[in-house]
């Protein structure tokens, strides 16, 4: 029989098991608790090292000191970085505002 306790047990085990720390991820978090998912630590991920390669290109372009191809690179770097960020606390608000949806009987 499925009871109220049964329930917020199997809800406790979910959150422990989904619950993640993730390294990269918390270079670009202002606290370093996260709860994401998988995809979300995935494209991350992905955008971490997109960044990371135009600012290497950077370096190889200062390198043969080509400064315009430079800037242009670090420029897309900081203004990927500024994206990451802004979309970072859109979702973060998207799933507060999700939370406080729900009711207080869940």
């Amino acid at each position: 029989m499925i009871t109220r306790s049964n329930l917020a047990e199997q809800l406790r085990e979910y959150q422990i098991r989904s619950k993640y720390e993730w390294a990269s991820l918390s270079f670009f978090s202002s606290t370093a608790n996260l709860n994401s998912s998988r995809v979300d630590v995935v494209v991350s991920v992905i955008w971490e090292l997109i960044i990371l390669a135009f600012l290497v290109f950077s370096a190889v372009s200062l390198y043969y000191r080509c400064m315009q191809l430079a800037f242009c690179l670090i420029s897309i770097a900081t203004l990927l970085v500024v994206c990451l960020k802004i979309t970072k606390q859109v979702r973060l608000a998207r799933k507060r505002k999700r939370r406080m949806l729900l009711p207080l009987s869940m």
